[in-house]
């Protein structure tokens, strides 16, 4: 778990944040409708499952931007991870309950649906929080595919510090021939501004349009 530590003098956003953490302490919220159709093709092709590649999409982005990667050591200071990794939740039919897990980021999409494979296998008989030792690198997702919505949000009442991406996605459904869905990110405003929410959801819809095509 490599970081770095931010010096909030140096830092071009330094201002900004400290603003939002001592002054005005709030999170961002934004839902966009994402065109899935592609995504829906190629794991259908090869023979994958939605939630861990689409999970890798998101991952994918998400390493692609510091903004999305700030977090505290323990010593307080501000830091920037290397990497995160999804801490994920998954959903078990049979008790209608769930349990969060971690699967490490690989850029590679095989890799990385392996991996998300053997973690649901080796900790399927675990609920809620039962997984132990979470790495401090992570960002949050879950998924609602029982319903499309049209807005989704997750408030976090803690100090107001929590400066990981929290990232939902909710039903596909068909609209004009194409698979939409919605996709939710909530984000400090500390770390970011409209503008890197912006184009999170368009990376995601860009890199779904090149990869999967």
């Amino acid at each position: 778990m490599e970081y770095k530590i931010i010096n909030l003098d140096t830092w071009e956003r330094g201002k900004l944040f400290r603003f939002f953490i001592d002054n005005l302490r709030n999170v961002m919220s934004m839902t966009v409708d994402i065109d899935v159709t592609p995504l829906k093709e190629f794991i259908k092709a090869q023979g994958l499952k939605f939630y861990p590649t689409m999970m890798w999409v998101i991952s994918k982005i998400i390493n692609s931007h510091n903004e999305f990667k700030y977090g505290w050591d323990n010593d307080g200071n501000l830091i920037c991870w290397e990497n995160v990794s999804p801490y994920y939740a998954d959903f078990h039919k049979e008790d209608e309950s769930c349990v969060k897990l971690v699967t490490e980021f690989s850029d590679n999409l095989e890799e990385f649906h392996s991996h998300y494979l053997a973690d649901k296998e080796r900790y399927q008989k675990l609920r809620a929080f039962d997984l132990k030792d979470i790495p401090k690198n992570t960002f949050d997702v879950s998924c609602l595919p029982w319903v499309k919505y049209k807005c989704f949000d997750i408030h976090v009442f803690d100090s107001g510090t929590y400066l990981a991406p929290i990232v939902t996605w909710g039903k596909y459904e068909m609209e004009n021939n194409r698979l939409i869905m919605p996709l939710s990110m909530n984000i400090h405003h500390a770390v970011a501004d409209g503008f890197h929410l912006c184009r999170f959801f368009n990376e995601v819809q860009a890199l779904i349009n090149t990869i999967f095509t």
